[in-house]
């Protein structure tokens, strides 16, 4: 099928956390129920226009995580829908116990407001990568996990996180990343985004692998290889309609995520597909049972095959 071939995205004009923080302003005119709390980093995560424009609705509790997410269960405890929000390593890792007991426990309205995910602080070192946090929110029981693929894409997923009940684990990212999204589309928390037909391998995606997984579809299509391309933004509850018509309709399945593979959106995937049993092929891309080295974000992206020439490599290398 002849397309047209593009070997680029568009940059971003908004960095992905400044475009969410701008969205919980917008939501909170709606609602005066919406609150925000940082861990001392409202610059940083993109909350401070919600700091300046609703001084009244925002706590910041210092650099103390674990305080924040109990703070935030008091609050939905008293009907408000609180958003915390600081770097994912510490909302995954350092509030962990805070995050099940407090609120996923007795199913709290309370929304996880993770910015600076996966890779997006490389030259942080490990201590500041965040490439457990999926597995591990997916694994507490009652969360709802998002991972919005851009700028526009983080901010429905922020105006919808307000609007559905529940707790709610958004992965956000830290700087401008490639532009996945027009103007106007659908957002529908539990329904993958398919950004494009194929039916040679399927391509799926979540947050800052979107891009290279649609970008990595035109490089096969020199090669003759159809790929389709799903946008998995919800990573928990997975959509396993997207995954069945995948399996029925193409002969190898791709999982592209900057995050452990052992764990993340590879593992959901794996899970469902082990129960379909199903001889169609995976393969899952992302870091193997290691930790990231430390330098820039495209050089470890690079290093680990999640650039859209390394994905297309290994596309073209199982369909050979």
């Amino acid at each position: 099928m002849a397309r047209d071939r593009v070997t680029t995205l568009p940059a971003g004009d908004i960095a992905t956390r400044n475009a969410a923080g701008q969205a919980l302003v917008e939501a909170a005119r709606d609602n005066p129920d919406i609150w925000v709390l940082t861990a001392d980093v409202m610059h940083s995560t993109g909350t401070k226009p919600f700091a300046q424009a609703y001084p009244d609705r925002f706590i910041n509790v210092g650099i103390a995580e674990q305080t924040m997410v109990g703070v935030a269960a008091g609050l939905a405890t008293c009907g408000k829908t609180p958003f915390a929000a600081t770097f994912a390593f510490a909302a995954s890792m350092r509030a962990c116990e805070q995050v099940r007991s407090d609120v996923a426990y007795p199913n709290l309205n309370v929304k996880i407001y993770a910015t600076h995910s996966g890779l997006a602080l490389a030259k942080g070192g490990t201590t500041h990568h965040a490439t457990e946090d999926i597995g591990i929110m997916r694994a507490i029981a009652n969360v709802t996990v998002l991972v919005p693929a851009d700028a526009r894409e983080s901010a429905k997923a922020v105006k919808a996180a307000a609007e559905t009940f529940g707790p709610m684990y958004i992965r956000l990212r830290r700087g401008a990343d490639p532009v996945v999204y027009g103007e106007d589309f659908d957002y529908q928390i539990g329904r993958a985004n398919e950004l494009r037909a194929g039916s040679d391998v399927t391509l799926i995606g979540c947050g800052r692998t979107v891009a290279e997984c649609v970008l990595a579809a035109n490089l096969l299509d020199d090669e003759g290889i159809e790929a389709r391309v799903l946008d998995m933004h919800t990573v928990k509850p997975l959509d396993v309609d997207a995954i069945q018509r995948a399996v029925e309709e193409t002969e190898l399945v791709v999982t592209v995520e900057d995050h452990n593979i052992l764990t993340g959106l590879g593992g959901a995937v794996a899970e469902v597909m082990a129960e379909m049993a199903t001889s169609v092929r995976l393969k899952r891309l992302g870091l193997p049972d290691i930790y990231a080295g430390i330098g820039p974000e495209e050089g470890l992206l690079k290093q680990h095959g999640l650039t859209s020439a390394g994905i297309a490599a290994t596309v073209s290398s199982m369909l050979a």
